[in-house]
């Protein structure tokens, strides 16, 4: 029972910081909807994330592959370890490219066109 006191402590304590975001940054609900406005400016090349967010694609699209270059079965530990790193990378990915993201959307909603900044 206090085990499991502990485990649900733990996890409403990571649930609370994602929520309040990191550093005082955005919220992970935030990075999240930006996800798709994020796609449709590097779609209309309005932001440069395209090589990020083609390396986030085939990072996510290898993950989810059931084909692997190191096969869990016979390799057991180190077959995982590949799509530990490579997950790992890709939230890490996420969450700065997000936050860059965010930080250019707000940059760019204070540009007035035709008007010299100081």
């Amino acid at each position: 029972m206090a085990k499991n006191l502990k485990r649900s402590a733990a996890f409403a304590a990571l649930a609370r910081a994602l929520a309040s975001g990191a550093r005082g940054g955005p919220s992970v609900g935030a990075r999240l909807a930006a996800l798709p406005r994020m796609i449709r400016a590097t779609a209309r090349r309005e932001y440069d994330g395209g090589l990020r967010l083609a390396l986030m694609a085939a990072a996510t699209a290898y993950i989810a592959s059931p084909i692997d270059l190191v096969p869990e079965i016979p390799l057991a530990v180190f077959g995982l370890a590949d799509d530990a790193v490579l997950v790992a990378w890709l939230a890490g990915s996420v969450l700065a490219e997000t936050e860059r993201f965010l930080e250019w959307e707000t940059r760019r909603s204070q540009v007035i066109p035709g008007h010299v900044a100081p």
